[in-house]
């Protein structure tokens, strides 16, 4: 586990709601100065504690206001096989997260598209014309009730 203090997990709570709060916000909010809270974190990307700043995009925006949560199971479970559906699945942009789970199924994916005609050319691409797709279950998401990567960091009782 990584090396953080109180102060290190409060810079992480408010960059994870917004990562363009500035350094003199993010400071005055902890207790520190901007130029500490700057060096913490870049040390906090460097150690890759923060692994990526980014952008939540608008699905509605750009045309792609469906979502799918699909789970998958495999004909066999072969590293190479599970080295090569991993690779598809990390190398397709229209899949947002890939999980290889425990339980009923191998994988669990969801991805997003513009429409239902654009989902089955997802699967007829990827999951059809796979030898090692046994089977795959499709669930379509009616509303997005919460979504996101948020990770509670401030040590609190659950």
């Amino acid at each position: 586990m990584a090396d953080i203090d109180d102060f290190d997990r409060q810079i992480l709570e408010i960059v994870q709601r917004s990562n363009r709060t500035t350094s003199d916000v993010i400071g005055e909010a902890v207790g520190l100065s901007p130029a500490a809270v700057q060096r913490r974190l870049k040390r906090m990307r460097q150690e890759e504690i923060i692994e990526a700043d980014v952008s939540v995009v608008s699905r509605q925006a750009v045309n792609r206001s469906m979502t799918f949560i699909v789970q998958i199971t495999l004909e066999r479970e072969r590293v190479d096989l599970l080295v090569d559906f991993k690779r598809q699945m990390l190398n397709n942009p229209h899949v947002q997260q890939c999980y290889y789970v425990t339980g009923s199924y191998d994988f669990i994916i969801i991805l997003t598209a513009a429409d239902m005609a654009a989902y089955e050319q997802f699967t007829e691409k990827f999951f059809f014309n796979n030898k090692n797709i046994k089977s795959f279950y499709t669930n379509v998401v009616m509303d997005s009730v919460k979504t996101g990567m948020y990770i509670p960091v401030v040590q609190e009782p659950v």
